[in-house]
C-alpha cells in the first residue's frame, strides 16, 4: 500500500470525476483533490499535459504512478485498495460482466448524455435551442430504456449486487433524470434504482449536489 493518499485532479461538477470519487468512497479510501478544468484551468499548462496528454479530466497521481480514464481509475482503485471488493468482483466472467457496463457508458450512454445535459445546463437560458435538446433527449430516453427494461427484473446494473457498473451508470442516471425543461417517458424501473443509489454515502456526496 503507498503512503501517500491519491490525488484525484478535476473540478467536483465533472461526472468522470464523480465517478471516482464516488468510489474511493467505497473503498473508504483517502484522497485529495485538486481542481482543474474549466473555469479552474491548468489542463493545457504543460505540468499537467505531461501527465495526461488529453487535456482532460479527471487524472490520478499516486506517488510516481499516474493513470487518466475515469472507469481505468476506478478499476485500478479497486484492485490497488479494495483487496476483493464485491463492487469489482474477481471472476472472470463476473468482471467481464460488469467491465462491458463500463464500456457500455463510454459507447453508448455518454453520447447522448452531453448534449442533453450542455444544452441546458451549460447553456445560459437565452441561448438554449430547446427544439434540438428534446430531439437530443428522445434519443436519450431509447438508450436509457434499455437499462429501464434490464432493471425491471434485477436491483442493480449487474444482477443483486452493487458494483461499478451501478456507478458509472448511475452517474449519467442523475443527470438524465435531474435536468429540467425536457419531455421524457416515465421510467419506474430506472427512477427506483437511481433512489436507491441516493442512499449510499458517495453518491450523496459527490453526485447529488446541485448539476452545474
Amino acid at each position: 500500500m503507498p503512503e501517500t493518499k491519491p490525488t484525484i485532479w478535476g473540478r467536483a461538477n465533472s461526472v468522470n470525476v464523480q465517478k471516482v470519487l464516488w468510489c474511493c468512497t467505497e473503498l473508504g479510501l483517502a484522497f485529495e483533490r485538486i481542481d482543474a478544468g474549466m473555469q479552474y484551468g491548468k489542463t493545457r499548462e504543460a505540468d499537467y499535459l505531461a501527465m495526461n496528454p488529453n487535456a482532460r479530466i479527471p487524472t490520478l497521481v499516486e506517488g510516481d504512478f499516474v493513470l487518466w480514464e475515469s472507469n481505468s481509475i476506478m478499476r485500478y482503485l479497486c484492485l490497488a485498495h479494495g483487496g476483493r471488493t464485491p463492487i469489482y468482483p474477481e471472476p472472470p466472467k463476473q468482471r467481464a460482466s460488469v467491465d462491458r457496463w463500463l464500456d457500455w457508458t463510454l459507447s453508448t450512454v455518454q453520447p447522448v448524455d452531453r448534449p442533453v445535459f450542455w444544452g441546458i445546463v451549460r447553456t445560459a437560458p437565452a441561448e438554449r435551442d430547446m427544439i434540438q435538446v428534446q430531439r437530443d433527449a428522445d434519443a436519450a430516453a431509447e438508450v436509457w430504456a434499455i437499462a429501464d427494461r434490464l432493471l425491471a427484473a434485477r436491483r442493480f446494473i449487474d444482477g443483486d449486487a452493487f458494483t461499478l457498473a451501478d456507478i458509472a451508470i448511475g452517474s449519467y442516471a442523475r443527470r438524465w433524470l435531474g435536468v429540467e425543461g425536457i419531455t421524457r417517458p416515465a421510467q419506474p424501473h430506472l427512477t427506483r434504482w437511481l433512489a436507491e443509489l441516493g442512499e449510499r454515502p458517495g453518491f450523496a456526496q459527490f453526485v447529488a449536489p446541485p448539476m452545474s
